[in-house]
């Protein structure tokens, strides 16, 4: 048998199968990328046997829960168990604290004849070592900040690059009031943790810069570390300067014409007019800093513009709204951003101008 291990670090680095044997309600408080929630109890059980502890000590909660593990319930929790263990051979087991649940679930799988081995000191101890490596990756890396206004292209630059972190893909979010995905977020907590350990890999790649893109302080509801944040607006920049008109297009194809699949996938038929919708939605949230009247036009564009885009697919008459919404709100609150940077501009270019700099200065760092 494998033994039970407390190197996080090579757990994190390894991308190693994690099953997180905690209630889907501390699973869905904060995860790592690389673990599955299979609980010992559901969110009910849990509630009870918690209270249970509280009232009248560890022993009367263990003879509780064993109370609620019916012979159906074991059984189905065996087979789940059992399903991850044999498609994970090399994962490991936790709980909270690497205590009573963990070796529960470890005990009752050697009975049934699987081996499988826990992590030491559980959730709670991962945690701890990511957000001590946070703090420390946060001080020691040095970071080059992708930065332009609106549509400039700078998650596409980032996406080429090996020393890259693309912060609005951690936090499935791209970062703006248009920028939801029909998938949820993850929790902070689960943010957290995979920005923790996106850094720890590219801590592996040697000494350099690592590339991101310049954001503020929330990613939708993903908030940025205070630390990380405050070495961001203190790094190097470099300005991704596009047209308005080739940003509009940009935009449109990024948030409308690549978005239909998924919109597809999850509508079917009603793939379009739900996307209008949408995106019609989406323009409500800023109607109090477009003012009225802009808002009403912009809507009233939007909507015809949306029944040519559901009739025959094509979605050029997005285009001038989105240019509007630029010039009239996106370009100055961005201004405003820019300026917050107190770092060293180290250049300045269209986006292919930018694309070749960055991709000169991977180049000089592997000759190093």
């Amino acid at each position: 048998m494998r033994p039970d291990t407390d190197d996080y670090l090579s757990l994190f680095l390894n991308d190693v199968p994690l099953m997180d044997v905690r209630a889907p309600v501390e699973f869905n408080k904060g995860a790592f990328p690389s673990a599955r929630n299979v609980p010992l109890l559901d969110d009910i059980q849990r509630a009870k046997v918690g209270t249970r502890y509280k009232e009248q000590g560890q022993d009367a909660a263990i003879e509780l829960g064993w109370q609620l593990a019916t012979k159906k319930v074991r059984a189905q929790r065996l087979e789940d168990w059992s399903a991850f263990t044999h498609d994970n051979p090399e994962g490991y087991l936790y709980c909270f604290r690497g205590g009573l649940r963990s070796r529960t679930t470890q005990k009752m799988l050697r009975e049934a004849g699987v081996d499988y081995p826990l992590v030491i000191g559980g959730y709670k101890a991962m945690r701890t070592c990511l957000l001590e490596q946070l703090e420390r990756l946060t001080e020691k890396l040095s970071f080059i900040v992708i930065a332009g206004s609106t549509g400039s292209g700078k998650t596409d630059l980032l996406r080429h690059r090996r020393r890259a972190v693309c912060l609005e893909s951690l936090a499935n979010h791209r970062g703006s009031a248009f920028g939801r995905n029909l998938a949820p977020q993850p929790s902070q907590i689960s943010f957290e943790n995979a920005l923790s350990i996106a850094l720890l890999k590219l801590e592996q790649l040697g000494e350099g810069p690592i590339f991101v893109e310049d954001e503020s302080h929330l990613i939708g509801r993903c908030a940025l570390p205070t630390n990380f944040l405050h070495k961001l607006k203190a790094s190097p920049t470099v300005l991704v300067d596009e047209p308005p008109g080739r940003r509009a297009q940009r935009i449109v194809r990024d948030y409308v014409t690549d978005r239909l699949p998924e919109y597809v996938e999850y509508f079917g038929e009603e793939a379009r007019p739900r996307m209008i919708e949408d995106l019609r939605g989406n323009l409500g949230r800023i109607k109090r800093r477009l003012g009225g009247l802009r808002y009403r036009e912009l809507d009233e564009q939007l909507e015809a513009a949306g029944t040519v885009f559901c009739s025959d697919g094509t979605a050029d008459g997005i285009v001038p709204v989105v240019e509007v919404l630029l010039s009239g709100y996106y370009d100055g609150m961005y201004g405003y951003q820019l300026e917050q940077q107190q770092g060293k501009r180290l250049f300045r270019g269209d986006w292919r101008q930018v694309a070749d700099w960055l991709a000169e200065q991977e180049g000089s760092e592997s000759k190093r």
